[in-house]
């Protein structure tokens, strides 16, 4: 069995390799910049021996848009004329012709069954329709 004193514990290095800490008193290896025991900094790194960082900064993704036909300008969508969905709306609305040109399957089909929203739908989306741009984008 080992014969250790209260003063040097096993896990220490050997008394002349060590230093006092500034603000626990605590003895911790002489090059030691963060104490050991309160881990509080005890020393400034030396300018000579500046830090070794490596930055590795390799960005390989590519922000390319596999669909470009669903992104023109920045919106999501493909682009449809006014005045064609118009003309559409203005004669065939009550059926949702407008709907289906819009790309709009389950709109359509529900004017197609409730008479383009009991002829009200058919009004608004064409009141809608004219405050449009052409092209607008579904």
């Amino acid at each position: 069995m080992e014969n250790h004193n209260a003063t040097t514990p096993a896990n220490e290095a050997p008394a002349e390799h060590l230093k006092f800490c500034k603000h626990c008193g605590g003895k911790i290896p002489e090059d030691a910049v963060i104490c050991t025991l309160c881990g509080r900094q005890v020393e400034s790194i030396r300018k000579d021996e500046s830090p070794n960082i490596i930055i590795n900064n390799s960005n390989t993704s590519s922000n390319v848009n596999t669909n470009v036909n669903n992104n023109v300008n920045g919106f999501m969508g493909r682009p449809k004329n006014k005045w064609v969905s118009l003309v559409l709306c203005f004669f065939l609305g009550v059926i949702g012709a407008h709907k289906f040109y819009e790309g709009k399957t389950g709109m359509g089909l529900l004017y197609l069954f409730t008479g383009g929203l009991f002829f009200v739908g058919v009004v608004i989306d064409f009141i809608a329709l004219l405050g449009k741009p052409n092209p607008y984008y579904v």
